[in-house]
């Protein structure tokens, strides 16, 4: 067995089926291997952000590893933005980077370079591998690495250097791989927490990570029912289960201002799976915490079940408060961003996968689909765009069975427009809806908000942010996507229920004003 079987044959005993492939001449006995290696899906993209992207599309849904083969350090540099959005979510996720040869690499070839120092920004594990029978055991501390909670997340990004000669010479091992344990929480920590929240007025608990599903967002309501806390979920959830039927909580605000108002009176702040909240970016004469000052910050963990185990000790049999099905109207006339949220909430179909890089389009779309059918809703975790597409080409990897509607901005969509054409070649059942408002709204938000330009300076700055002329219907009927264009609300009814009903891969250009104000 060479190298290659052996990492291959290991990351099949380790649970992971699928890999998302840009490789290059380096990485050619890999591909072989996986060719003959019927249980691993090899998953072609054309671009390494977009192979990145889907994997952490496909470990926010699938809940396991998925892997990538990136091409040498540029083709890793490739992929670097949307493995870091992996790393913000804590996707657990194997990355395969292939190399020169051992005995090629100390004369400098024009693909050399230091791969482990690009890989240590976005992994929470790096090794390179020096002999093929290091190979399977290198596997599967990798897989471990993947899967083991990295502070308040649940996994985070193992990186594996493979040169092609440690890939075809033989004399590697496939190791198993144990399958990972959940991690504990200390329930004495717990309990002063509880103890917090019975005595205290002005308790705020902030809801993130695995807390965003069922079993969290019940718990929560329960908390919140019993001791009249309030609950607020993180900006960014990876993954939040929503809809008809579940306790529906507001998000922290994404500008700095409104997220300090919507803090402010908290005496008591609980972390239940997220992280201290900061401000998004820095602005002129404002601190960077959004903490109120005085306020007392007590962390629940991340780990399974804590938050179950405080609801049970401070609201014994109190009920959660649950979100009534409800649908907007179907609307009328022009299409705009608000509009194409109520038809979204209208038609959404149950189980649906929602991939959210709506940008400044978004603003409506939490009360215009809170009452629909139970859905996953993924977000940009992040802030590096270009994550919609690719996210939403894995999570349709992982769950075949469920349509996946990704919801997308202008200029996003520009950055991994080419996992438009992986869905085609795999068939996969993803909608795109490119709200396309021919600009870069959010920098228009920000440009204000800073405070960069005044006067008549304000207006001319739109020359730098405004993107007309893109044809995303020719693009996407380019990679073999079946696309329509929508400027009226009820051409976007009929091609959204149109998409929705037939399975495979479909886009929809709906043509909308830009937003005002951002968010």
């Amino acid at each position: 067995m060479n190298g290659a079987r052996a990492v291959l044959n290991t990351l099949v005993h380790g649970g992971i089926d699928v890999c998302f492939t840009n490789p290059g001449t380096s990485e050619m006995h890999l591909v072989a291997g996986m060719v003959s290696t019927p249980e691993i899906r090899g998953v072609l993209c054309l671009f390494e952000g977009v192979a990145t992207g889907a994997a952490d599309g496909y470990g926010r849904m699938a809940g396991r590893p998925a892997s990538t083969l990136l091409h040498l350090g540029p083709g890793l540099g490739n992929g670097l933005a949307n493995l870091h959005n992996a790393r913000r979510a804590g996707t657990p996720l194997i990355n395969l980077v292939g190399d020169h040869a051992t005995y090629h690499k100390p004369f400098d070839a024009p693909l050399d370079s230091d791969i482990e120092s690009m890989a240590g920004t976005v992994s929470a594990w790096v090794r390179r591998t020096e002999r093929s029978a290091d190979a399977g055991q290198d596997a599967a501390d990798a897989i471990r690495a993947a899967r083991t909670p990295v502070g308040h997340l649940p996994g985070g990004v193992a990186t594996l250097v493979l040169p092609s000669d440690v890939c075809w010479s033989d004399g590697g091992t496939a190791v198993p791989v144990p399958a990972a344990q959940a991690p504990s929480f200390d329930e004495v920590a717990v309990e002063r927490i509880a103890k917090t929240l019975r005595e205290n007025e002005g308790c705020l608990l902030l809801v993130g990570g695995g807390n965003m599903r069922r079993a969290g967002l019940v718990a929560a309501s329960r908390i919140a029912a019993a001791t009249g806390a309030d609950v607020l979920a993180e900006k960014s959830p990876a993954r939040h289960e929503r809809g008809a039927g579940l306790p529906r909580f507001d998000r922290l605000p994404y500008p700095r201002d409104l997220a300090v108002r919507r803090l402010a009176g908290a005496r008591h702040l609980v972390l239940a799976g997220t992280r201290e909240p900061v401000s998004f970016f820095a602005y002129p004469g404002k601190p960077s915490t959004l903490i109120p000052a005085g306020c007392e910050v007590q962390d629940l963990g991340a780990a399974p079940g804590a938050l179950e185990y405080l609801a049970d000790l401070v609201a014994p049999g109190t009920a959660p408060l649950v979100t009534d099905a409800d649908r907007p109207g179907l609307p009328s006339g022009e299409l705009t961003a608000q509009k194409a949220a109520a038809v979204i909430g209208a038609l959404l179909p149950e189980g649906a996968v929602v991939v959210d890089e709506a940008m400044t389009s978004d603003q409506w779309l939490p009360v215009s689909t809170a009452g629909a059918p139970v859905h996953d809703w993924l977000n940009i975790t992040g802030g590096s765009i270009g994550m919609g597409m690719p996210v939403a080409t894995g999570a349709a990897v992982a769950c075949p069975d469920r349509p996946v509607l990704n919801l997308e901005a202008d200029g996003s969509a520009m950055y991994t427009l080419q996992s438009l054409w992986t869905q085609s070649r795999e068939g996969l059942d993803v909608t795109t809806v490119v709200f396309n408002n021919a600009s870069y709204a959010i920098l228009d938000s920000e440009l204000r908000r800073v405070g960069a330009f005044e006067g008549e300076d304000v207006q001319r700055s739109r020359s730098f942010i405004d993107i007309p002329g893109l044809d995303f219907v020719a693009m996407a009927n380019g990679m073999g996507v079946p696309a329509t264009r929508a400027r009226t609300a009820e051409e976007f009814t009929r091609q959204l229920r149109a998409a929705v009903a037939e399975p495979g891969p479909h886009l929809i250009d709906a043509v909308v004003p830009p937003a005002t104000g951002g968010s």
